[in-house]
């Protein structure tokens, strides 16, 4: 129960009241006001993906669990936005294709890791996943705000979906160099 691990928690708990709040604003027309409500605690969960890796490497308490749950919490909040904002309509059309590269690229890579992790195979976050990390949280910010960042900015959702492009991008490209740097102990472990 270190505070890396609460924080991380947290992240997790953030998920369905996030989803909650944009569930009742789209699907059951409430108030616009609850995209923000939505917004605030999204960045809140996503400031603690940063918190939680710092705190548990200065005060010394990462953990097995901490490492494992920690990315866990990002695909879970990452992948329940993505899921609402295309039911919502604020992703949608082309922009799909978008979302699905990301939620893509994170099976894939989650199930390399697990693999590698069998062969006791590290495979370390480079700092630009980390970049593709925080671009794809910027843009499902902006796309939660949607209608309602819209009202006192209407480009809101149009630079969240550009956003969202350009964190697919990366993602192809770091979860292509995910795959090449597996791929290589994948064959050795062929040949053995």
């Amino acid at each position: 129960m270190s505070l890396p691990n609460i924080l991380t928690y947290g992240r997790i708990a953030a998920i369905p009241v996030v989803v909650g709040c944009i569930y009742a604003q789209s699907i059951l027309d409430q108030p616009l006001w609850l995209r923000w409500v939505a917004v605030a605690i999204f960045i809140a969960a996503a400031v603690t993906d940063y918190l939680d890796g710092y705190y548990a490497r200065i005060w010394n308490q990462q953990s097995a669990f901490g490492r494992m749950l920690d990315p866990i919490a990002d695909k879970l909040l990452v992948a329940s936005c993505l899921l609402m904002l295309a039911a919502d309509g604020i992703i949608h059309g082309w922009s799909l294709w978008a979302a699905i590269v990301i939620l893509c690229r994170e099976i894939l890579v989650s199930g390399l890791r697990e693999y590698l992790a069998a062969l006791r195979v590290s495979v370390p976050v480079t700092k630009l996943a980390k970049w593709k990390t925080t671009v794809q949280l910027v843009a499902i910010g902006f796309l939660l705000a949607g209608p309602a960042g819209d009202e006192v900015v209407p480009v809101v959702t149009m630079i969240g979906l550009a956003l969202l492009w350009a964190s697919a991008i990366l993602t192809i490209y770091t979860g292509y160099d995910y795959f090449r740097a597996g791929i290589h102990h994948l064959i050795k472990e062929d040949e053995g």
